[in-house]
């Protein structure tokens, strides 16, 4: 009998402890798919990306791009959007409130958070963060069925550090004094997945609401995505239903994140303008 209480995933102690379980339950379950989930993907091969400015696209960004471009012998698709292209696809595919949500994005990182969603919930397709590198063509792997794929994450509030993405798939991880969340970058999908349109409904109604400065991570990043996970997947486990997402384990070897850009050091980047540790 599932005994937790209604509204559990906004509790952020609550919330970390569910995601863990999903992680130590993929674990236990071979982290192959189950169900109808093992049905050819659905996944468009469309590959989504953002930088605000593109007159102005860094050399070193412009480098992490390039690394992608290679996919387009793979049948992708690719679209890189900036602030004027991602405003006139919202307005052009979506309702007078999401283009309001949008135009009050006070930052590219959630106006590149707010677009992912609206794309992928509109055409599916995978989206990656300008910092990524591609290192390998496991990116095949995210294609391989039509689950909805998410990288699992962990912050370790003792030592103010993430802890090894593979260190999220021993069993014996300790739970205490850490946050197990899950991040929106990579983000792949089919259209119309309902995790997706949950976190877009929540983040346009953050941002549509009377907090003058909603919080960036909270509101259209990886704890609005982690806060619609929860529900989505406490949903499916009360219904029977099998789970139509994956918790990724190897993105590490798929991709890796570029810490040295130029950007890093200024206001392009959110967290000198917000403030995280994660």
């Amino acid at each position: 009998m599932d005994t937790r209480s209604p509204d559990f995933e906004n509790d952020d102690a609550l919330r970390s402890a569910f995601v863990r379980e999903l992680t130590l339950g993929q674990i236990r379950d071979g982290d192959e798919p189950n169900g109808n989930y093992s049905r050819a993907s659905s996944i468009p091969k469309t590959l989504i990306r953002y930088w605000h400015n593109l007159d102005e696209l860094p050399e070193d960004v412009e480098e992490c791009f390039k690394s992608w471009d290679q996919l387009s012998h793979e049948g992708f698709q690719i679209k890189t959007f900036d602030d004027q292209s991602a405003r006139a696809y919202i307005a052009a595919n979506y309702g007078l409130l999401e283009t309001a949500a949008f135009a009050r994005c006070r930052h590219p990182a959630m106006r590149s958070d707010y677009l992912r969603m609206c794309f992928i919930l509109a055409e599916g397709g995978m989206y990656v963060d300008a910092d990524d590198v591609l290192l390998s063509d496991g990116w095949r792997h995210l294609f391989r069925d039509e689950r909805l794929k998410l990288q699992p994450l962990c912050y370790d509030i003792s030592f103010g550090r993430m802890v090894p993405t593979s260190h999220l798939w021993l069993e014996d991880l300790p739970a205490e004094g850490r946050v197990f969340y899950v991040n929106n970058d990579p983000l792949a999908a089919p259209a119309g997945h309902p995790l997706l349109a949950r976190a877009l409904r929540s983040s346009t109604v953050k941002l549509l609401g009377d907090e003058e400065l909603p919080i960036i991570q909270a509101t259209t990043g990886p704890g609005n995505m982690t806060i619609a996970l929860a529900y989505h997947a406490h949903y499916l486990m009360s219904s029977g239903s099998p789970p139509d997402f994956e918790l990724l384990r190897n993105w590490d070897e798929i991709a890796e994140t570029r810490w040295d850009l130029s950007y890093r050091g200024d206001e392009r980047n959110w967290r000198n303008v917000e403030g995280s540790g994660f």
